[in-house]
């Protein structure tokens, strides 16, 4: 028997679990009403384990309601969100790449990491640097101990021609990271 494609009809879980639903409650039913008509037609209660075996298809049902009903969309996760801007900003898609970014800000105004992504993002674009300027300090104000939000500073008070604040930035970086390797990066 060959298998589906993908282009081919193929029952999706919900409506398979409607089905099992449908049939554990006509099973649950038909052992329920089992004693009744062995009352009725035999004149005698047979069927002793019946109502034991209605009940555990009745829970069955119950579940399976409750297992098929309705997914609700996931929650967006801001990491999910950061990798696929990430992606977006690598394969040259930069509007879509900001758009992701700012939902994932909009998720959790607190993640530095969606602001540094925004800024070099930013630097890519003519005339951005005051906004790539912004989500740097920004960013450095939620993690002050990430040298490298310095040196990426730095790196736009040099494109802005602020040479005394890209010091100062390569300075505390240097101080963080505990070495001279951010001052290094200006070539002084």
């Amino acid at each position: 028997m060959p298998t589906p494609r993908d282009d081919e009809d193929v029952e999706p879980p919900v409506d398979r679990a409607r089905q099992w639903r449908r049939a554990a409650l006509a099973l649950a039913f038909l052992f329920g009403s089992m004693p009744l008509a062995s009352k009725l037609f035999l004149g005698s209660w047979g069927f002793d384990g019946a109502p034991g075996i209605a009940c555990l298809c009745l829970v069955v049902a119950g579940y399976l309601y409750f297992a098929g009903g309705p997914r609700r969309p996931p929650i967006p996760d801001s990491a999910d969100i950061l990798d696929e801007a990430i992606r977006l900003a690598a394969s040259g898609e930069t509007s879509r790449a900001l758009a992701a970014l700012d939902e994932a800000l909009r998720l959790s105004p607190r993640l530095w990491q969606a602001r540094q992504y925004r800024g070099q993002v930013r630097l890519g674009e003519p005339d951005a640097a005051e906004s790539a300027l912004q989500d740097f300090t920004e960013a450095i104000r939620l993690a002050p101990e990430e040298p490298h939000l310095y040196i990426l500073r730095s790196h736009v008070f040099t494109l802005l021609g602020r040479d005394s604040s890209a010091r100062a930035d390569l300075e505390t970086a240097a101080r963080l990271r505990g070495d001279g390797a951010a001052a290094e990066n200006t070539g002084s």
